[in-house]
């Protein structure tokens, strides 16, 4: 879980309630913490040219943080997922597209695409207008949440997100549901699946919504209690979707090619 701009993970924990999501399903919850020394809001550097691919920045930093985690902890090498907010989310996005041998599926909230920006000045540029990004190197289950009142990170970055995922899937069904659950924000909720079986791809926008994690607990910043819960809809995504040790193989033979 890869927390946002002015967050610690203390405060990340918090306000999405992802750890009592945890105890009750049985998961281990990583919270790296960004120094303010390689960012001084305390940002994942997603927009440097430099922490965009594999073996090299933060992405590589992140990647062995999470083999450590794996070789001490009774983890299931098949089911390993990442996720974050707004910067976080677009250091998550970098992870799962440079190390699909670690990583099973992705969540993005308030997130930019991967390669949207190469410095600060066009990172800039794409959170107020939105980029497109690097087409998807492969296969990659994605579950998107994005504030349509966004004023931080467009949520045209989001339909960007959601367009790259499906793209490289050539036989998904598109559903599209309408909804307001629970006396939350009404929401839409794109996905694409095969058939009628689980979805690989599914796009959130938050009507009413702003920058903040949807369903988060009061307690911590950048949250909205209302609704939807993001946290419960990621992990009820990433559990439908697992690796077999000939993908992990193959995806790292592929990426060190």
């Amino acid at each position: 879980m890869l927390h946002g701009c002015g967050q610690t993970p203390n405060d990340f924990a918090t306000g999405t309630g992802m750890n009592a999501l945890a105890e009750e399903l049985g998961i281990i919850v990583l919270y790296p913490a960004q120094n303010p020394r390689a960012q001084p809001n305390r940002c994942w550097n997603w927009y440097r040219r430099g922490d965009q691919g594999r073996s090299a920045g933060e992405p590589a930093l992140l990647a062995g943080l999470t083999r450590d985690v794996m070789s001490i902890a009774p983890a299931d090498p098949a089911r390993v997922y990442v996720a974050g907010l707004s910067a976080g989310a677009s250091m998550a996005l970098i992870l799962a597209a440079t190390y699909p041998d670690i990583f099973a599926a992705v969540g993005v909230h308030s997130g930019l695409a991967w390669g949207a920006a190469r410095d600060a000045t066009t990172a800039a540029f794409a959170m107020a207008y939105g980029a497109p990004g690097h087409r998807s190197p492969g296969l990659m289950p994605t579950i998107i949440f994005h504030g349509e009142e966004d004023k931080v990170v467009n949520v045209r970055n989001g339909r960007f997100i959601a367009a790259c995922a499906n793209q490289a899937y050539t036989d998904l069904r598109r559903t599209e549901l309408t909804s307001r659950g629970h006396g939350g924000h009404p929401f839409v909720k794109v996905a694409h699946r095969r058939g009628t079986g689980r979805s690989f791809t599914e796009f959130w926008m938050v009507k009413d919504a702003g920058h903040a994690w949807s369903g988060g607990s009061r307690a911590g910043r950048f949250t909205d209690s209302a609704g939807p819960d993001a946290s419960r809809e990621m992990l009820r995504f990433f559990l439908q979707h697992r690796t077999t040790m000939k993908q992990r193989k193959a995806a790292a033979l592929a990426s060190v090619a």
